[in-house]
């Protein structure tokens, strides 16, 4: 028998606050490596506080506070001696709308995240390196001097996971990362999606059903901060354990 994989993320119990509003409750949950995992959900129920959990982002609320723990590769994210900014290196954040450093070339939004984690390498190789891993080499590689705001919004946002992937990231976050985008640049991210996650670990939080079906290989349904079910998407979205889910996904409520 072949054994299971290890869990490149383990989350034990996590509950998050807001002061004193409870946004999770309790959540278990493992991401396997070179997975990707949808959070699914309506509006409020906790998805997005969860995936700024997984690299301590939700700390930097004013009166954010969390219980429980989140391992990646063992090691407890939340311990004492973890540096929230090395942590963010390893676990990349992509957001939902394209946020590129405006005043920046594309070629300095690259290699930006590089020379604030004093990573000294060949800018010009790792950045090129990093626009060919986010499907965007060919079509800016005549650009790299331009502002990045001369992009596209679809093109805009693959230079932001060009920026996370620059500094060699073990997971990668992504937090609706097309729902600002048009039908043919949502098509591009979803396809980068599925050739990434051959490298790194992903965890993307969707409203869409369609997409979480389409990227996923794991579908986590979270309803009013619980973890309500977790399993492999088609079992998810053809056979779901519990009614709330199936309500959930055949469009009844949400």
């Amino acid at each position: 028998m072949t054994a299971e994989p290890q869990a490149q993320i383990a989350v034990r119990k996590l509950s998050a606050f807001f002061r004193t509003t409870r946004a999770l409750k309790d959540v278990n949950l493992d991401a396997l490596p070179r997975n990707v995992l949808a959070v699914i959900g309506p509006s409020g129920c906790g998805k997005s506080t969860f995936l700024r959990c997984l690299n301590r982002m939700h700390e930097l609320v004013p009166g954010a506070t969390i219980s429980g723990q989140v391992l990646i590769d063992g090691e407890d994210i939340y311990a004492r001696e973890i540096d929230p900014v090395l942590l963010r290196r390893r676990v990349g954040m992509v957001f939902q709308r394209p946020n590129p450093f405006p005043t920046m070339s594309v070629f300095e939004n690259v290699a930006s995240g590089l020379k604030l984690n004093g990573i000294r390498t060949r800018y010009a190789d790792q950045v090129e390196k990093s626009l060919k891993r986010a499907a965007l080499w060919d079509e800016v590689k005549d650009r790299l001097g331009e502002s990045a705001l001369s992009l596209s919004g679809g093109q805009q946002q693959r230079l932001c996971i060009a920026r996370a992937l620059a500094v060699e990231p073990e997971v990668l976050l992504m937090d609706e990362p097309a729902s600002a985008l048009d039908p043919i640049a949502t098509a591009r991210i979803e396809e980068l999606i599925r050739e990434l996650r051959e490298r790194y670990t992903i965890v993307i939080v969707t409203h869409n059903m369609q997409q979480a079906a389409r990227v996923s290989d794991w579908t986590a349904f979270f309803y009013m901060g619980e973890l309500v079910e977790c399993g492999r998407t088609e079992q998810v979205f053809t056979n779901p354990k519990e009614s709330r889910t199936e309500d959930y996904v055949t469009g009844k409520f949400g």
